[in-house]
């Protein structure tokens, strides 16, 4: 049985690849996450869908950004940074996740295994704010 980080890289990597390929993968990367090993048939579909929902919803994330991070627009971004910040935003915007501060956390980790030495912290920061405009509303 895969932990909520498992699935979450999953749907990272799925999510990553379907931004450097502009989606035009979409089939190839769904075979891909099928191939996964370590995850049954049930975690693989959930990281895939969580990674398509989160790229089919990347606009609504990136002017998210765009506006906490006016220097840092997704476009300016680190693609691993894009992908983990879109994967973050969806769950906490869109999938309403009923515990944010791990799901922050989980980023947070992505971060500092697969991105720069400056990324957690800025990643950290990112969901924060979206995770505290979310409960406001």
């Amino acid at each position: 049985m895969a932990t909520s980080r498992q699935i979450l890289r999953l749907a990272f990597q799925a999510l990553y690849q379907l931004d450097i390929h502009g989606g035009d993968r979409d089939r190839a990367v769904a075979a891909w996450v099928a191939e996964a090993d370590d995850f049954n048939e049930k975690e693989r579909d959930e990281a895939l869908a969580l990674a398509t929902s989160a790229y089919d919803d990347r606009a609504s994330a990136d002017a998210t950004l765009k506006t906490l991070a006016p220097t840092w627009p997704a476009e300016r971004q680190p693609a691993v940074d894009r992908a983990i910040l879109r994967l973050g935003h969806y769950e906490l915007t869109r999938a309403r996740t009923d515990k944010p501060k791990v799901l922050i956390n989980n980023a947070v980790e992505l971060a500092k295994e697969y991105s720069t030495e400056k990324s957690p912290a800025f990643v950290n920061g990112v969901l924060d704010r979206i995770m505290k405009s979310v409960s406001s509303t």
